[in-house]
């Protein structure tokens, strides 16, 4: 598993899922492989059977993971695109309300779905209504924030969309061709560089909040390398970040499909990607934003 990636699959709950199972208790006078132990008679070790009902019991398939309540492919996509329906529901809100309205539901959308998204990790068990309504929430952030920076670059929100969408379908891609793997040494560098940029964005959050920039980015469009605005060198670093972070996710995912995680936790692995996605997202758009600033 690509431990040290999305805080949502590695978690307790999600993680001890995707272990292997506890050995079995057997009943009393059977060994582990169901025979009769040692001085116990044979039909001591399981009920008789008509030759009928073992005939019936040959001829039935063999039970897929549906049947047995397993997570599957299927669960998880079909879930995802729940999650992210909902948040496209909620972004449609605010992109046609006035626009006083659109940028209080961007604030609520946003610290909502800060909130909702630490309850969703640190749950023991996955709540749908919980996930969708974070997803809502999310919708309503991005509407906002979307609609506030094409007002200012018209384009940047579809284009925000296709690369979000492209970025995802080239990982996936090669997710599955197998040429991006989560190794450990890959791993270990995500995690350096999630925190140093981690560390940047507080202190870039706080002097924009204490005026010690004016910039609309902040340090990310104030200061400049070879006269490239700071933010395109961070944008393209966090999108690298977000990138990875699917990879993780799908490693993540596969495994709790092969080791047989139980079918409710295909909820998790989407709440996992709708996070990821969002972040992904909003990095997009803002390199978009920072790069049209400045031309």
């Amino acid at each position: 598993m690509a431990l040290g990636g999305n805080p949502i699959f590695n978690g307790k709950n999600f993680r001890g899922a995707t272990q292997a199972p506890p050995i079995p208790r057997y009943s009393q006078g059977q060994n582990q492989y169901g025979q009769p132990q040692y001085g116990q008679p044979a039909w001591a070790a399981q009920p008789q059977m008509s030759s009928d009902q073992l005939q019936q019991m040959y001829n039935q398939p063999s039970a897929g993971p549906v049947e047995t309540g397993r997570m599957t492919f299927d669960d998880v996509i079909v879930k995802t695109a729940a999650c992210l329906a909902v948040l496209l529901l909620g972004a449609a809100v605010t992109l046609f309300v006035a626009p006083g309205t659109a940028n209080l539901l961007m604030v609520v959308g946003a610290l909502g779905g800060f909130v909702l998204a630490l309850v969703n990790t640190f749950k023991k068990q996955p709540s749908p209504a919980l996930i969708l309504s974070y997803a809502g929430l999310e919708g309503l952030f991005l509407g906002g924030l979307t609609r506030l920076l094409d007002g200012l670059y018209p384009g940047v929100g579809l284009q925000a969309v296709i690369g979000t969408l492209a970025v995802f379908g080239v990982t996936l891609v090669l997710f599955k061709s197998g040429k991006v793997r989560a190794t450990p040494k890959a791993v270990r560098f995500f995690m350096i560089a999630t925190v140093g940029y981690l560390v940047f964005a507080v202190i870039n959050m706080l002097m924009m909040w204490t005026g010690a920039v004016d910039s609309p980015f902040g340090l990310r469009s104030s200061v400049h390398i070879f006269g490239i605005p700071l933010g395109v060198f961070i944008g393209i670093l966090a999108i690298g970040l977000a990138a990875f972070s699917l990879v993780m996710d799908f490693t993540t995912i596969e495994q709790g499909v092969r080791q047989g995680a139980p079918q409710k936790y295909s909820w998790t692995a989407a709440f996992g990607l709708t996070v990821t996605l969002v972040w992904l997202y909003v990095e997009i758009i803002r390199l978009l934003a920072i790069l049209r600033g400045d031309d």
